[in-house]
């Protein structure tokens, strides 16, 4: 054989091989990617046609399921019994708009493998089960209900898990939305006024959305003064009516605009049951911004929450930003300034303390069960990090349970159940404030015991608008799921 034929030879071998590599990858590899992603239309309908597992809640309540269409019995149309009780964790799965929510990230198990890429194929072939998986996921439908009803038509977010495992208990968002309409006939035209609402319905508010945290990051600045062993609970600060700011010409003033206690010197512990900003400021300043952020970074600031989907990175300043202006560092310490947190990581805060210091990796999935109702897969929990040590967590407890018997966070009482909490009250350029509550129950719980962590926020003061506090609209809110959870 002569060069040129050589030469021929080999580059259409190296043609063929390259083709076989590219088509096996396009069909093994990134064919499932292809397969569900909501921008390929048509395999989005022959999806969407055939029939889907059920989720289900905690409890066995059934949160969406196909059912045979009346127009053709082969082909299947989603539902969801709950409206928008759900909607922003089952999600939907729409020819016109995809999947969101379990419906996207679990599609692989919500749907029959049995299909055209060489991966189904070979499934089959190989004897594997073919059929879809079910769904059943840590909300507990009573919980979910109850924290429902009790935002009601205030814009806002209820976050409740256990902060021994991670496991989400009720997730709520207000404003939301029916994902019925995005399925239905009119699917296009509610699809289009849900994306022109300018309330944003379809935001879930609990992770993609952070807000000022305000007076409930007192926790995290507590714990950096407690973990350095600059402070304990019993430590004295001066006790002015005005925190003057150095190099500025403003002030840190109370909620009351008073002193915090008798005007001459506040303990640590009565400063957290009051609230008070002036002593925090000065905690703040007095151990740095580095440090504060080291801390708020042990809590989940400026780091990726793993999740069954994605988080916005709740925010505190970094390191050198603000530790040589005092002004900055007394401002993010009570939660103001440009610290921004999503009610997802300030419930993680409050699961923190109930959980000796560690925080653990939320999650949304129990468990995967097969067509027979075989458990296939279900959640391991797993920590995340370790935000505080276990002596401050049991100070920490022991004040914010101060809170909710004798202070700010009266509203959150529980009749026979130790409460602890903390409440906050984030200021807005323009806006009335937004309300805040984080809390846990009970108060020194045996193992083994049920054990809740909760964050609400109700933005601009909901109906209260101006004179909004935590304590008045955001602690009897909590009130309500922590009630509901112990069953009272």
């Amino acid at each position: 054989m002569n060069i040129a034929l050589r030469r021929a030879a080999y580059a259409i071998l190296t043609a063929f091989v390259v083709l076989a590599v590219s088509v096996t990858y396009i069909q093994v590899i990134a064919g499932p990617d292809l397969r569900d992603d909501p921008r390929n239309p048509r395999v989005a309908a022959w999806r969407t046609g055939r029939q889907r597992a059920p989720i289900v809640s905690a409890e066995g309540q059934i949160l969406a399921l196909s059912t045979p269409s009346p127009d053709d019995p082969k082909l299947y149309e989603r539902a969801y019994p709950e409206g928008g009780l759900y909607a922003h964790t089952v999600g939907f799965s729409s020819v016109l708009y995809g999947s969101q929510g379990i419906e996207r990230t679990h599609a692989t198990d919500l749907v029959s493998n049995r299909d055209a890429t060489i991966s189904g194929v070979l499934h089959g072939l190989l004897g594997g089960d073919t059929r879809p998986r079910g769904v059943r996921l840590t909300l507990q439908h009573t919980l979910q209900t109850v924290a429902a009803a009790a935002l009601g038509q205030q814009r806002g977010s209820i976050v409740a898990l256990d902060p021994t495992t991670g496991a989400i208990l009720a997730m709520v968002t207000f404003p939301t939305f029916d994902p019925n309409d995005l399925v239905g006939a009119n699917a296009f035209a509610a699809g289009e006024a849900l994306e022109n609402d300018p309330d944003e319905p379809l935001r879930n508010r609990a992770i993609d959305q952070t807000y000022p945290p305000g007076s409930i990051f007192k926790v995290v600045t507590t714990t950096s003064g407690l973990d350095t062993g600059l402070v304990n609970a019993s430590s004295e600060f001066p006790d002015p009516v005005a925190l003057a700011l150095v190099g500025t010409d403003s002030t840190i003033r109370n909620s009351n605009a008073r002193v915090c206690h008798d005007g001459v010197s506040v303990t640590l512990e009565h400063a957290f049951i009051k609230s008070c900003n002036t002593v925090f400021a000065q905690l703040g300043i007095d151990l740095g911004g580095d440090q504060l952020g080291r801390t708020s970074a042990a809590f989940g600031f400026n780091t990726a929450v793993p999740f069954d989907f994605d988080v916005l990175t709740s925010f505190f300043p970094r390191q050198g930003t603000i530790q040589n202006d005092p002004a900055a560092t007394a401002q993010s310490a009570i939660g103001q300034r440009d610290v921004q947190a999503t009610p997802l990581l300030m419930a993680l805060v409050a699961g923190a303390v109930a959980n000796n210091g560690t925080v653990m990796v939320p999650y949304l999935v129990e468990e995967v069960f097969t067509s027979d109702g075989v458990i296939e897969s279900d959640a391991e929990p797993t920590i995340w990090r370790r935000a505080l040590s276990p002596a401050s967590a049991a100070v920490l407890s022991d004040l914010m349970e101060q809170v909710v018997i004798s202070g700010t966070g009266r509203g959150a009482t529980v009749p026979g159940v130790r409460i602890a909490g903390k409440t906050g009250t984030s200021e807005i350029a323009g806006e009335a404030p937004h309300a805040w509550f984080i809390g846990f129950g009970p108060v020194g719980a045996k193992p083994g015991e049920p054990r809740i962590a909760i964050a609400v926020i109700v933005e601009s003061g909901g109906d209260f608008g101006e004179s909004a506090t935590g304590g008045t609209v955001a602690a009897p809110i909590a009130q309500q799921v922590l009630a509901a959870f112990f069953g009272i």
